[in-house]
């Protein structure tokens, strides 16, 4: 490492307060002037998108979540109404729940609980911790998204006797995705068991005309919020999906509208090294050969950037791991992503980053505020933020000097308008990076086939049910009990073992295992 390098590989972007720096990137003189026919193809394709191009053929959709902070830029004025008014109907509704104007039965809401599963959940989430201030936001925010009965439960006893004060969020495009489906069922079940009605607690935010949209029109809901085809669940948390939870916690949804107008704004530009998104997309190109061949490590220095990681991964690999490229061709693409925050890292896997199997990069994100108030001096003239950017600093050095490759993105603070630009930014990243390799972003064929595959699972398991109920007092082993059936013997091993568990079968445990045989 050397001045004149950093010198040529940090770009400071002063309107958005955001540096990027690449100099920890082995990257070869001539490697940016190489890419820069690619990387024009990458913005003309960008710019086709924002102006409403079919981007997700599988479902002939636009891909329009540049337009959320932007209105004016959606092609038509329809899609330009429904966002403005969108908007302002969150306001209006987030508003009268804060001065009491919509309250439940027995008084005002105090609580919040979100009931989604993948982008619908893990935006809200990382925007809730990123901003939320415990003891002084307008509402305590919950979230069941997973269809685990006892993740629902820990939840459920978190919020106790505040049930009543306690506002739902149901958030699904389709109305029918299983997890959120599943979370509404049990989350109606423990109001009613309170002696609460439903409806008086619930919120939608779904498609217009979805199963959840009928749900909540027939069942006289709160209010319902619409979600557009032409927006993914990954790229949703500046739509009604994470707006609406925001706005409810309290937390500046204009700030975030702002900051991500901004990075769109700035990460439009075609010269490529006054494009922060572009450098980025370029450095993922150059550190995993275009072909995900080393991991991306994410690593905050900041608590309340924990969950970023977690909120990319979904982003980054959802969006980027597909097999067949845009001409059909088998490519096996993506970049695995995972993080956590430093300085905590330093004492669990940094220690296999530095001396272990070298194949990651890293992007560090350095925060310059510390607190909104003055720090503690933890030793003469040194606080604890000190500290921070220095083990921050230090372990670059330490993976620098080993040929541990790095990126590292600064940012002035965690503000509104921060995670504003952090989530627009990644959002365009994904997108240059999609088109400089050939694979469509905003498609996942892969998710669909797990849950195509589930729902035989629940099938089979139906089956298998219904033959022991018919043959009460017989037993069966896994193998016969699927063949009865015609169904899968592994799976029917796994179904049966469950349903023992939870007491739906009896079970008589044999050697070998096996022959062990289940009934009713």
């Amino acid at each position: 490492m050397s001045w004149e390098r950093f010198k040529q590989y940090h770009h400071p972007y002063p309107e958005l307060g955001l540096s990027l720096d690449l100099s920890r990137l082995p990257l070869p003189d001539d490697f940016l002037s190489s890419q820069e026919s690619a990387m024009q193809k990458a913005f003309a394709a960008m710019a086709e998108l924002e102006s409403g191009a079919i981007a997700n053929p599988d479902e002939n959709r636009m891909v329009g979540h540049y337009w959320l902070r932007n209105a004016a830029l959606a092609p038509t004025s329809e899609l330009q109404a429904a966002i403005t008014d969108t908007l302002a109907a969150i306001k209006t509704f987030a508003a009268a729940v804060h001065t009491g104007e919509i309250v439940g039965p027995q008084g005002a809401f105090s609580q919040l609980l979100v009931i989604g599963i993948g982008g619908s959940a893990l935006g809200p989430q990382f925007v809730t911790h990123a901003l939320g201030q415990p003891g002084t936001d307008k509402m305590a925010v919950h979230f069941f998204d997973n269809t685990d009965p006892d993740g629902m439960d820990y939840v459920l006893a978190q919020i106790g006797d505040a049930l009543p004060q306690t506002l739902a969020v149901v958030i699904s495009k389709s109305g029918g995705t299983a997890e959120t489906r599943n979370g509404m069922l049990e989350a109606q079940a423990a109001f009613r068991a309170a002696g609460l009605n439903p409806a008086e607690h619930f919120v939608a935010v779904t498609g217009e005309g979805s199963k959840l949209d009928q749900v909540a029109d027939s069942e006289g809901w709160l209010a319902r919020f619409p979600m557009w085809d032409w927006v993914g669940g990954r790229t949703s948390e500046l739509c009604a999906v994470g707006l609406l939870p925001a706005a409810l916690q309290g937390l500046d949804i204009d700030g975030m509208l702002q900051g991500a107008a901004d990075m769109d704004a700035a990460t439009r530009t075609t010269t490529t090294t006054r494009n922060p998104a572009a450098l980025l997309a370029l450095a993922w190109h150059f550190a995993t050969d275009g072909r995900g061949t080393k991991d991306m490590v994410i690593l905050p220095y900041k608590d309340r950037l924990l969950l970023f990681s977690r909120y990319l991964q979904q982003l980054i690999m959802e969006s980027l791991g597909k097999e067949l490229d845009l001409a059909g061709d088998i490519v096996n693409q993506g970049i695995a992503v995972y993080g956590n925050k430093g300085s905590t890292d330093q004492h669990a896997y940094v220690q296999q980053l530095r001396e272990g199997v070298n194949n990651f990069f890293v992007t560090f994100i350095e925060v310059l505020r510390d607190r909104k108030t003055d720090s503690l001096e933890v030793e003469p003239g040194v606080t604890c933020g000190d500290f921070l950017q220095g083990f921050l600093l230090g372990t670059r050095d330490a993976l620098t000097e080993k040929d541990r490759w790095s990126v590292t993105i600064t940012v002035p603070d965690v503000s509104a308008r921060t995670i504003g630009m952090l989530i627009a930014l990644y959002e365009r990243v994904v997108g240059l990076y999609a088109t400089l390799i050939g694979i469509n972003a905003y498609h996942q064929p892969g998710v669909e086939a797990g849950k195509k595959a589930a729902g035989g699972v629940i099938a089979l398991k139906g089956k298998l049910q219904a033959h022991l109920a018919a043959h009460p007092g017989q037993a069966y082993t896994a193998e016969a009990l699927a063949g009865a059936v015609e169904g899968d013997a592994e799976l029917a091993y796994k179904i049966l073992e469950h349903l023992a568990a939870n007491g739906s079968v009896t079970r008589s445990v044999a050697e070998p295992w096996h022959e062990t045989k289940y009934g009713v």
